[in-house]
């Protein structure tokens, strides 16, 4: 059984990841992926949420949104319509993303798109957790 597998992180803007990985958790719309060397092959949605990957002994999280999964013998692809790196996340604007988002769910009289402003209450909540991981908060 393989160490590693290849694991690609892109979205169609910019390849944000080509490293060898030792394990990805990985959102995908049903669940979370639990990903190790070796897996099984799969296609499946992505979701919105915080992915985690360790590649060189070092674990790394992101938030994607939207898009595909595709593991295939010792490679692993992310095609994410959005993603973003811990260290590119504006907390204070995923805080007012997701006071809008909440605000928005909470008013069902002023015919607000219910599943947009929940998908957008995701995102923001998804940074603001990863930003807390950053932080070195659990």
């Amino acid at each position: 059984m393989p160490d590693l597998f290849e694991l690609e992180i892109a979205t169609p803007e910019r390849l944000l990841a080509r490293v060898p990985a030792t394990e990805a958790q990985i959102p995908a719309a049903n669940g979370y992926l639990g990903i190790l060397p070796g897996h099984s092959p799969l296609l499946a949605e992505l979701g919105t949420g915080e992915m985690s990957y360790t590649a060189a002994g070092r674990t790394r999280h992101l938030v994607v949104g939207g898009g595909w999964v595709e593991v295939t013998g010792d490679r692993v692809r992310v095609l994410a319509t959005t993603a973003e790196d811990a260290d590119e996340i504006d907390e204070a604007r995923a805080e007012a993303a997701l006071k809008r988002a909440t605000e928005r769910l909470s008013r069902p009289d002023l015919g607000v798109d219910s599943a947009r402003a929940l998908n957008a209450m995701r995102r923001a909540q998804a940074r603001l957790e990863v930003k807390k991981r950053l932080r070195g908060g659990k």
